[in-house]
């Protein structure tokens, strides 16, 4: 069994690996470390939650630590991490941070949602490494507020989610001003669509493959409930399924910013502590929904599959799919928030007439029968999904804040079974199936239409892309 240490990792690097408790590689990290470090390009396939951010930044932060500059202020970075999501880019370079604490380099994090003024001040004062969305970025490029023509080692991260969301010409854009000479690249995506492999044929140089997740990974630890429920129903049924256990901390996920905020204000409504994250959010409101979040604060966080990409919420034990995803690889993502570190945990999804062509997408993915199990109280009159469901009768504790004055009106009866509160307002409705929200873009191979395009999502939790010190 192979050991970091083995590797042949700079001792500062190990000793802060050893602080962290890790020992041992993970089979992405063994593979990519040795070739990465041997200045490789890297051709990654590699899902979240397997631990890629390390099998690029360790050998990242060993290279750069062989020739430190001898030039402080003012120097231009020398590694460029480009990340789809404001947090993903956050919690990269908190893993730099970590890793390079008794290197000396410095890093920083940029992204929109904020001012730029702190990210110049820090880019002035010299950084070794920049972790960046690309966005951002090219506001930087182009009021000449950074300089990327010394960096030698370029990083794309989850490259199959930033071009789901339009931003390959924004990335052309950023390679066009590195320097093409003795630079290395490396590329990580989930998988190796045709798409990435282009992508690759175009900016990598011989790259080394390493390809050690599979494509569909369902732990075990995760239980699956899906409920048939007709459209209009969806939000009372949510509704009483979370009043079984009130306290309880749980991520829900939507299809639209539009419908996220919309169910927050219900369930805020009714008493529930709930707060949305997506990409229309200022990146304070985000950074003080997911720090509240957990805290305890609130109970519900109300996400879109983009704005949640990069979320480290530890021991999460309900994830919900409110609206179903438009691509089945998004199911498994989704429910990868949970079931975590050896936890139990529990992926409730809520699934319409109209969803039965995503539902088919997502059983022939995680080759799951997914049974649907109905409520009783929510039977769905829409077309049947599947023959012979489930059936179980629902009993509704009250909801938070429950008492004389804070209990929630419960809604008109139907057939039979008190139904949740909200009288079945017509909310939530699925649009028909045309890609991911945000239009633009152009159409993927795997039914994807491009997503929010452009600079849309480029943002991180964080207080706004001021220079750290590794070491600090």
């Amino acid at each position: 069994m192979t050991t970091f240490a083995q590797l042949g990792l700079a001792p500062e690097i190990l000793r802060a690996i050893t602080a962290k408790g890790y020992d041992v590689p993970t089979p992405i990290q063994a593979q990519a470390i040795p070739a990465a470090m041997e200045g490789r390009d890297i051709l990654g396939a590699a899902q979240t939650g397997t631990g890629k951010t390390a099998g690029f930044s360790l050998p990242m932060l060993h290279r750069l630590a062989q020739s430190k500059p001898q030039q402080l202020r003012n120097r231009p970075p020398r590694a460029l991490i480009l990340t789809p999501t404001r947090e993903l880019a956050a919690q990269v370079e908190d893993s730099v941070r970590t890793y390079g604490l008794h290197t000396g380099m410095t890093s920083t994090v940029i992204f929109g949602g904020v001012g730029m003024g702190n990210q110049i001040s820090a880019l002035r004062t010299g950084v070794d490494i920049v972790i960046a969305t690309p966005g951002r970025l090219l506001d930087h490029l182009s009021q000449r507020t950074i300089d990327l023509g010394k960096i030698e080692i370029l990083v794309l991260d989850e490259a199959d989610r930033m071009l789901d969301m339009g931003f390959l010409p924004s990335i052309k854009r950023v390679l066009a001003a590195l320097p093409k000479q003795r630079r290395q690249t490396m590329l990580f995506s989930a998988t190796f669509a045709p798409e990435i492999r282009e992508l690759a044929k175009q900016f990598l140089r011989d790259p080394v493959e390493v390809q050690v997740a599979a494509q569909v990974n369902t732990t075990a630890l995760v239980e699956h409930r899906l409920h048939p429920v007709d459209t209009e129903q969806k939000k009372d049924l949510l509704i009483e399924l979370l009043r079984k256990d009130s306290r309880q901390q749980s991520l829900i996920f939507t299809r639209t910013k539009h419908g996220a905020d919309k169910l927050v204000k219900s369930l805020e409504v009714i008493g529930f502590k709930a707060a949305a994250i997506h990409g229309n959010k200022s990146q304070g409101a985000r950074t003080r929904a997911l720090a509240d979040f957990k805290s305890g604060a609130t109970t519900l966080l109300v996400a879109t599959d983009i704005a949640a990409r990069g979320l480290d919420i530890k021991e999460l034990p309900t994830v919900y799919n409110y609206d179903l995803p438009m691509v089945a690889e998004d199911y498994v993502h989704r429910i990868g928030r949970t079931g975590r570190a050896g936890s139990n945990g529990v992926a409730i999804s809520l699934v319409a007439p109209e969803d039965h062509g995503l539902l088919r997408d997502i059983r022939n993915f995680t080759k799951r029968d997914l049974p649907l199990e109905t409520i009783v109280g929510f039977e769905s009159t829409g077309k049947p999904i599947f023959t012979k469901p489930i059936m179980r009768q629902m009993r509704s504790p009250r909801a938070p804040g429950g008492g004389r004055g804070g209990q929630p009106q419960r809604a008109p009866q139907r057939n039979g079974s008190g139904a949740g509160p909200g009288g079945g307002a017509r909310t939530g409705a699925a649009p028909a199936r045309a890609g991911r929200p945000g239009g633009g873009g152009h159409a993927q191979h795997r039914g994807r239409q491009g997503g929010t395009g452009g600079r849309a999502g480029g943002g991180a939790a964080g207080a706004g892309g001021g220079q750290r010190r590794t070491g600090a």
